[in-house]
C-alpha cells in the first residue's frame, strides 16, 4: 500500500532517524485514479487536508502562508525499486508571495529565488509537460551573460530576473500565467506522479524488470528540507557498500549547495563521500568526509544501523540543512551480478544473513554479466578517453547518439554503444538496446550508471573530455591538431571497470568462476533437487557446460551436425535418394562422421547421460538451392541435375514445420534413425572401452503423437543396440524416451510411457503447438500481447504455465501412473528461466536442461525454487 519508498519512510522515522515529516498516498489511489479519468474523490482531498495539517503541526509552518511558508516535496514510490522512472517535484508551494517569506524566513534572498526558480522548471516539465529544453537554454544563457559557469554563481538577482523569464515561457507555451495558488499546485503534482506511472518509460522498465502494471505507485508528500542553503548544507546519494565491487566500504556522492535532483541528473560533477575514494580517484574537490566530518560521522552510523536493520545492502539518499542530517529515503541498492555475489557471500560470512538467505539474494539471470568474456589485459588499448567506473564490464560497439537509433541498429543485430551528454529517464529503451552506455557527464550515481548497473550494462560516466554532439552524431576528444573525432557508426570500446574509452574493437578473454561465485554455487548445490543438464552438441559447448557445472547433455541435437560443409552433400544424397539403397549409399558415408561426432561428446561427458535426439529438422531445411549445390549431388550420385531437380520439387512442403519431420522421418526411412543409433552405441562402446567410465546415452525420438510411432521407433534402436553390442562384446545401459512436444502426446502420455523409459518436454515446439503460433514469425505481435496482458510474459520466453504447463503436468501425472519412475525433464529454451524452473520444481521434474552459458543460472535458479517450495 505505501510503496517502497513510504514503507521505508515511515519504518526509518519509527527508529528514531532523522525524517522530514510527511504522509502517503496509498497505491489504491493510482488505480483509481485512472479509473475515475484523472479526478480525486473528495475523501482522499479530506485525508491530504489532514496529512498537510500534520506537517504543519511538527514544523510549524503553514502550507500558502505568505509569512512562515511550508513547502514540500511530491515523490513517487512503487513497490518495485524503479530508480528515476516516474516523476518528482520539489520546493512545491512557493510562489510570489512565499518566496519572500522563505528569504526572509532563510534570512538567505539567493536561497529563496534559486528554489522558485527551480520549483518553475520542474513543475513546468513535469505537470503542465512544457518543453524542458527552453527552460535550460534559458538558465544557459544567463549564466553566459555573466560570465559564470556554476549555478552557484549566480545572484538572488540574477536568480529574480530568471524566475520572470520562466514564468514567460509558461504563458508562452501553457497559454496561462504560472499557477499561484499553492492546492492547485499539490494537486497537479499528485496527478502528475501518478500519471507518470503510464509513462513510456515507467512501461518500458517495468517490462524489462517484470513489475506488473497492476501494482500502481504511491505518492509521498514530505516537508522539504533544503541542501541548497549555502556552504553547510549538501545532499547526496549514498550506498553502504559498494554497489560495483560488493567491497565493505561506503560508496556515495554528495554535493554542497544543491538539491537532490543536482546529484542524480549529472548536472554538476558531485564530490566523492569518503576520503579514500577521493584520493583513489585522484580528485581535487574534499570529500564529505572532509569538508563535513561531524554530518559525515553521524551519516557513517546511520548506515550502519539501517544495514543491520534491513539485512541487506542499502541505498539512501540524504540532505544536509544548515548543518542537521535529514534521511530521505533508503532501500536496497541495485547492484550488479559481482557485487550481488560478493555482498551475500559476505554477510553470510558475518553472520547478518544464512547461507540459504544469500541464495535468494541474486537473481539468477543477473548471472549472465558474469558468464561472458572481458577486456583481455594483454591486448592492445587505443584509450582516447578516460571517465568514471559506473557499471562493470566491457563493451565494444557502434556508437550510437540517441535512445531511438539504438533500438533499431540494435534489432538489425549490430551491437552499439549509447553516447550522450548525460541519460535521461527517456532513454531506457535505447540503454537496454545497446550493449554499453557513455556519459560526458554525471557521477558515479547519476541515473545512467544507476539503470546500467540494474540492467548488467557496462557503463563510462562523467567522461569530461569528451565533446559530444548529438545533433550533429560526432563525438571530439581532446583539442588542436591531437583532436580526434569519432562519427555515428565508429566502433569504440568502454570498459566499465576501470571508465577507460577506446577506438576500436578490444580482444577479450573468458572469465574466471571462482571466489564468491564458488562459495554461492556450492551452497546452492547443497539445497537444490533438480538436476541440470545442457543444450549442446559441438565438443566446446559440452566442455563449456560442464566446467559450469552441468550434469549431463539433457539435448543434443544431431541435425546440427549434419550442416558442416563436409557432410551437406551426403545428407543431401540420402535425401533426394529415391530408393532404400541409394538411401544407404550416402548414409554409409554419414556414419563414421556421426560416430566421431558422438565419441568426443561422450569423452567429455563420460559418466553422465546424453540425451541425442535423432534427426527432426523438416527436409526441405537440407535441400539445396543453388545450382551449384545440385552439381555437387549430382557429381556424387551420377544423376542429372534435372533428376534431382525433379526430386526436390517433389518434396516441397506448404507447412514443413508440421510435416515430414521428426519421428515421421523414421516410420518412413527407418534407415536413418538405424545409422544414428548405431553411431550412438559404437561412439558409446568406444568411450567406455578407453575411459572406464561408461556414457550414459538416452535416445530420444522426436515429434511422437502415439505410441505405436515410439514402438516403432524404439525397435529400430533396440535392434541396432543389440547388432553394436553383439559386435563389440559388450552392452552398455541406455534409455528410448520421447521428446513430449506435441498437446496429443502430452493428453496420451500413459500410453506412450509404456513404451518410452523417459519424457523430455521440448517446450519449444510445445508452446508453438498448443498456442498455434510461430516462434519464428511471434515477434511481429507478441510484444503487444504482452503490454495488453494477454500473457503476462513472451510464452517462447517463459513458460505458459496456465496453457503448456498443464499439458505438462496432465503428461507427467499419466506417464508416472503408467510408468513410476520414469525420468523427467524439459529441454527449450525455458530451462535456462528462473520462472519455468520454479515450475518444473513444483510439478517435480527431475532436470532441466539449459544452453551452457545459462547453466549456473539454473543451478541458483533451482535452489531458490527448492527453497520456495520448503518454505
Amino acid at each position: 500500500m505505501l510503496g517502497g519508498k513510504g514503507a521505508n519512510l515511515a519504518e526509518m522515522a519509527s527508529i528514531g532517524l532523522p525524517v522530514p515529516p510527511g504522509f502517503t498516498i496509498s497505491t489504491a489511489m493510482c488505480t483509481r485514479y485512472y479509473d475515475e479519468g484523472g479526478a480525486f474523490p473528495d475523501s482522499v482531498r479530506a485525508e491530504v487536508a489532514e496529512g498537510l495539517a500534520h506537517i504543519e503541526g511538527i514544523t510549524g509552518k503553514l502550507f500558502g502562508d505568505a509569512v512562515n511558508p511550508l513547502l514540500v516535496s511530491v515523490r513517487s514510490g512503487a513497490r518495485a525499486s524503479m530508480p528515476g522512472m516516474m516523476d518528482t517535484v520539489l520546493n512545491l508551494g512557493l510562489n510570489d508571495e512565499t518566496v519572500a517569506g522563505l528569504a526572509q524566513g532563510s534570512g538567505d534572498e539567493r536561497f529563496a529565488w534559486d528554489s522558485y526558480r527551480r520549483f518553475i522548471q520542474m513543475y513546468s516539465d513535469v505537470v503542465l509537460e512544457l518543453d524542458h529544453g527552453a527552460f535550460e537554454e534559458a538558465l544557459e544563457i544567463a549564466k553566459e551573460d555573466k560570465g559564470v559557469h556554476l549555478d552557484t554563481d549566480l545572484s538572488a538577482d540574477d536568480w529574480k530576473a530568471l524566475v520572470t523569464v520562466y514564468k514567460g515561457l509558461v504563458e508562452d507555451q501553457w497559454g496561462k500565467p504560472f499557477p499561484q495558488d499553492v492546492h492547485e499546485q499539490l494537486w497537479g503534482a499528485v496527478g502528475a506522479v501518478f500519471g507518470s506511472w503510464q509513462s513510456e518509460r515507467a512501461k518500458v522498465y517495468r517490462r524489462l524488470n517484470d513489475i506488473p502494471g497492476s501494482w500502481g505507485t504511491a505518492v509521498n508528500v514530505q516537508a522539504m528540507v533544503f541542501g541548497n542553503m549555502g556552504d553547510t548544507s549538501a545532499t547526496g546519494v549514498a550506498f553502504t557498500r559498494d554497489p560495483s565491487k560488493g567491497d565493505r566500504a561506503y560508496y556515495g556522492e554528495f554535493l554542497i549547495n544543491a538539491q537532490g535532483e543536482d546529484v542524480v541528473a549529472g548536472i554538476r560533477t558531485p564530490q566523492y563521500l569518503t576520503k579514500a575514494a577521493k584520493d583513489e580517484a585522484g580528485a581535487k574537490a574534499p570529500s564529505m568526509e572532509e569538508a563535513m566530518p561531524v554530518v559525515y560521522a553521524e551519516l557513517a552510523k546511520v548506515f550502519d544501523l539501517l544495514e543491520t536493520h534491513y539485512r541487506d545492502m542499502q541505498d539512501i539518499e540524504f540532505t544536509v540543512q544548515e548543518g542537521k542530517l535529514w534521511m530521505l529515503q533508503t532501500r536496497s541498492g541495485k547492484r550488479t551480478a559481482k557485487a550481488a555475489l560478493k555482498i551475500a557471500v559476505d554477510m553470510a560470512s558475518e553472520g547478518l544473513i544464512t547461507e540459504e538467505e544469500a541464495i535468494g539474494r541474486v537473481d539468477p539471470l543477473a548471472l549472465d554479466q558474469l558468464l561472458h568474456p572481458t577486456l583481455d589485459p594483454e591486448a592492445p588499448r587505443d584509450v582516447v578517453a578516460k571517465g568514471l567506473p559506473a557499471s562493470p564490464g566491457a563493451a565494444s560497439g557502434l556508437i550510437v547518439f540517441d535512445a531511438e537509433t539504438a533500438e533499431q541498429r540494435a534489432e538489425r543485430g549490430d551491437s552499439v554503444i549509447l553516447v550522450r551528454v548525460e541519460t535521461s529517464p527517456e532513454d531506457i529503451h535505447g540503454m537496454h538496446a545497446a550493449k554499453g552506455i557513455l556519459t560526458a557527464r554525471g557521477g558515479m550515481t547519476s541515473h545512467a550508471a544507476v539503470v546500467a548497473r540494474g540492467m548488467g550494462r557496462p557503463c563510462v560516466s562523467g567522461a569530461g573530455t569528451l565533446a559530444i554532439e548529438g545533433k550533429a552524431k560526432r563525438m571530439r576528444v581532446g583539442s588542436g591538431s591531437s583532436a580526434r573525432e569519432f562519427k555515428e557508426g565508429d566502433v569504440i570500446t568502454i570498459d566499465g571497470s576501470t571508465g577507460e574509452v577506446m577506438a576500436g574493437e578490444v580482444a577479450t578473454v573468458q572469465p574466471e568462476l571462482a571466489g564468491d561465485f564458488g562459495t554461492l554455487m556450492v551452497w546452492a548445490d547443497k539445497v537444490r533437487r533438480l538436476k541440470v543438464r545442457a543444450n549442446a552438441e559441438t565438443p566446446l559447448d559440452c566442455q563449456t557446460a560442464r566446467d559450469f557445472g552441468a550434469e549431463g547433455i539433457g539435448l543434443c541435437r544431431t541435425e546440427h551436425m549434419f550442416f558442416e560443409a563436409g557432410r551437406i552433400t551426403a545428407v543431401r544424397q540420402m535425401i533426394l535418394a529415391e530408393t532404400e539403397k541409394g538411401r544407404r549409399a550416402a548414409l554409409d558415408k554419414l556414419l563414421p562422421e556421426q560416430r566421431a561426432d558422438f565419441a568426443a561428446i561422450f569423452a567429455i561427458m563420460a559418466g553422465l547421460p546424453v540425451t541425442i535426439r535423432l534427426l527432426d529438422p523438416p527436409l526441405h531445411e537440407f535441400l539445396p538451392h543453388e545450382e551449384a549445390e545440385f552439381q555437387e549431388v549430382a557429381n556424387a550420385t551420377g544423376l542429372s541435375v534435372e533428376a534431382l531437380k525433379q526430386r526436390a520439387s517433389e518434396l516441397h512442403e506448404f507447412n514443413p514445420m508440421l510435416g515430414h519431420r521428426g519421428c515421421r522421418l523414421g516410420v518412413t526411412y527407418p534407415e536413418i534413425y538405424e545409422m544414428q543409433a548405431r553411431a550412438i552405441f559404437e561412439a558409446a562402446c568406444d568411450v567406455a572401452e578407453q575411459s572406464g567410465a561408461a556414457p550414459i546415452p538416452e535416445v530420444m525420438v522426436p515429434l511422437v503423437a502415439t505410441a505405436r510411432e515410439l514402438e516403432l521407433m524404439k525397435a529400430v534402436i533396440d535392434g541396432a543396440a543389440q547388432a553394436v553390442f553383439a559386435e563389440k562384446g559388450r552392452t552398455l545401459d541406455y534409455l528410448v524416451g520421447t521428446m513430449i512436444e506435441l498437446p496429443r502426446a502430452a493428453l496420451r502420455a500413459g500410453e506412450i510411457a509404456e513404451v518410452g523409459a523417459f519424457f523430455s518436454f521440448g517446450t519449444n515446439d510445445l508452446t508453438q503447438t498448443t498456442l498455434g503460433v510461430s516462434r519464428d514469425d511471434a515477434a511481429r505481435f507478441l510484444g503487444a500481447y504482452v503490454e495488453q496482458g494477454i500473457y503476462a510474459k513472451d510464452p517462447f520466453v517463459s513458460l505458459d504455465v496456465e496453457g503448456v504447463g498443464e499439458l505438462i503436468e496432465i503428461a507427467a501425472e499419466r506417464g508416472r501412473k503408467a510408468r513410476p519412475g520414469i525420468k523427467l525433464g524439459i529441454c527449450g529454451e525455458h530451462g535456462g528461466d528462473p520462472a519455468s524452473i520454479a515450475f518444473c520444481e513444483k510439478t517435480g521434474l527431475d532436470y532441466v536442461s539449459a544452453s551452457p552459458y545459462r547453466v549456473p543460472i539454473a543451478r541458483l535458479a533451482a535452489a531458490q525454487a527448492a527453497l520456495k517450495v520448503k518454505s
